[in-house]
């Protein structure tokens, strides 16, 4: 009869310590408490308070709901109000650029030749004889009238150094006289397909400025930096991105940066999670006899090909079906990924059958039309399945394709900034029936389409902030569109917030991990000190970030 008793009281006993071991471990380490705690979950889209046990969210919703996973060693952060949102994902950008960006020469805001010229004046005699200069992200349309540089501004200046700095886009540059004879460009040189030399129309000698793959002639005499120089330009750029609330990347990069970023990975030292893309052209890495094993992780992916069509607005390189009304002789140009003739379908077809995803450069009306078509024909061909295949930019569609990006599931990753920005003198170019149906965020919402958004770093701020503001403001940079440069294509702060967010995580097949803040997923959260929903749109640009956390961990503090 004692034994009947003594082992119900052993199994209790056992029960009891089980779980007090349970409830300890499902202790939180980090409670956020009192504030406005915006989801992106349909199922729970707001909330106040939110928990993180290691790198995963524990628990959302009110305060008092969080007493019982707070324990003696719990961190509890009182937000005090503060806005919370899932950390920002970066659809778009070119990140090693960007870090370089950081310390070399800053020409985006240079509105004279003698400013543009002083800037690289400075830099030249700071880095020594023999440097080269290179980066600056110059704007054309910030001189008054526009013009677009020469060689005889900077010559002067640089008679030691060669140079090579790029308009904001990344599909022109300037060279100086230096540069030109390493590469030996002369009037002779003939043009490249997918490409242009600019010329003097009284000598034939060139200005200076190259566009497109005539900028090949001269980079590829730049001397490649050092895995120390690519190092210190990814930390710099984290850095970046975690003070401005991104913890998640989609990278426009090569093979190359991709071993930078395995041995930040290695040493611990990401801040952010990356999913780069590498260019088409090197499909073999991933799909031929050529093929390498690349690391995929929570922290660095391989997303899959990065190909273009066209070139860009700024640069009349983009390609359209009608003129530039500022040079009725240009349409635009294709760029070298689509020579030999043939050549991008036949990639794409193979991509598709090894399982890849491909994300797709198209600026101009025609380029969309023809990329389009060709992912419908691949789509056609081979059997259905999850493609989430991208075009990047989406920039100006005919009216009739904005359905097709619903038809076919294809992803439009755009970058807002850029309508407020060409939104200052695109309808000098092209004319304001074609401008209608630029960044057309609305209609491409409408269509079906997945909407993602992204900046283009260095082309634009790396700030998601500014995204947002473009997105649902559609305000000028110069001022003069107060309701917004065709103001029906704006669309909401829950629709701009998705795109940085939820959507971007589509994009890389990974909803399930990211994205919202939803128990059970990844711990990647972004505090802001206004709440994005009460403020008036003028004030998003106003807005700080409080604090970033990844994986669970506090990468930036304010």
């Amino acid at each position: 009869m004692k034994w009947f008793f003594f082992i119900p009281m052993v199994l209790l006993l056992g029960l009891s310590f089980s779980c007090q071991t349970q409830s300890k471990n499902a202790m939180a380490d980090i409670v956020f408490l009192n504030g406005v705690v915006w989801t992106v979950n349909p199922n729970q889209p707001k909330a106040e308070a939110l928990a993180i046990k290691g790198n995963r969210i524990l628990k959302v919703g009110s305060s008092s709901e969080m007493e019982r996973v707070t324990g003696d060693s719990t961190k509890v952060i009182n937000l005090e109000g503060a806005f919370v949102m899932p950390g920002f994902s970066d659809s778009h950008t070119h990140f090693l650029d960007g870090g370089f960006s950081l310390s070399n020469v800053q020409l985006r805001e240079a509105k004279t030749p003698d400013d543009f010229a002083s800037r690289i004046e400075y830099l030249a005699q700071e880095l020594g004889e023999g440097a080269w200069i290179l980066n600056g992200n110059w704007d054309h349309q910030q001189f008054d009238p526009p013009e677009l540089p020469k060689k005889e501004w900077i010559d002067p200046v640089t008679p030691n150094n060669p140079v090579c700095v790029n308009r904001h886009d990344g599909h022109m540059v300037l060279v100086n006289s230096v540069a030109l004879k390493i590469a030996g460009i002369s009037k002779d040189t003939p043009t490249p397909d997918g490409g242009e030399i600019l010329r003097d129309p009284r000598t034939g000698e060139p200005t200076g400025i190259l566009k497109d793959t005539a900028m090949d002639l001269v980079t590829e005499h730049i001397p490649e930096p050092t895995l120390e120089e690519k190092m210190g330009a990814i930390e710099a750029a984290l850095k970046r991105a975690n003070s401005f609330g991104v913890t998640s990347i989609h990278d426009m990069s090569n093979t190359s940066n991709f071993e930078v970023y395995r041995e930040l990975s290695d040493q611990k030292k990401l801040t952010a999670r990356l999913y780069v893309y590498i260019p088409i052209s090197a499909i073999d890495l991933l799909t031929g006899p050529e093929k390498r094993a690349f690391p995929q992780n929570d922290f660095l992916k391989i997303a899959g090909l990065k190909g273009f069509v066209d070139g860009s607005l700024g640069s009349s390189t983009a390609l359209f079906f009608d003129s530039y009304l500022d040079d009725p002789s240009k349409r635009g140009l294709l760029v070298a990924d689509m020579f030999p003739e043939g050549i991008m379908e036949k990639r794409l077809t193979a991509a598709d059958q090894a399982g890849l995803q491909v994300a797709v450069h198209a600026i101009g009306d025609e380029a969309n039309h023809i990329i389009l078509d060709l992912f419908e024909k691949v789509m056609e061909k081979n059997e259905k399945r999850d493609r989430r295949w991208r075009i990047e930019h989406a920039q100006h569609l005919i009216p009739e394709d904005f359905e097709r990006f619903g038809k076919l599931r294809v992803i439009a990753s755009v970058q807002p900034y850029h309508a407020i920005d060409d939104g200052r003198w695109a309808e000098q170019k092209i004319g304001r029936e074609r401008s209608r149906h630029t960044y057309a965020f609305r209609s491409l919402l409408e269509s079906g389409a997945v909407f993602a958004c992204g900046s283009d770093w260095p082309v634009a701020p790396i700030n998601p902030l500014t995204g947002i503001y473009a997105a649902v403001t559609r305000r000028t940079l110069d001022g003069n569109n107060p309701d917004g440069w065709f103001p029906e294509q704006k669309i909401s702060m829950e629709e701009a917030i998705r795109g940085y967010t939820l959507n971007a995580a589509f994009t890389e097949f990974a909803e399930h991990l990211k994205g919202s803040l939803e128990e059970g997923k990844l711990a990647d959260v972004v505090i802001l000190d206004q709440n994005l929903f009460e403020i008036s749109p003028e004030k998003i640009l106003d807005t700080k970030v409080v604090m970033t956390v990844l994986d669970g961990e506090i990468v930036y503090k304010n």
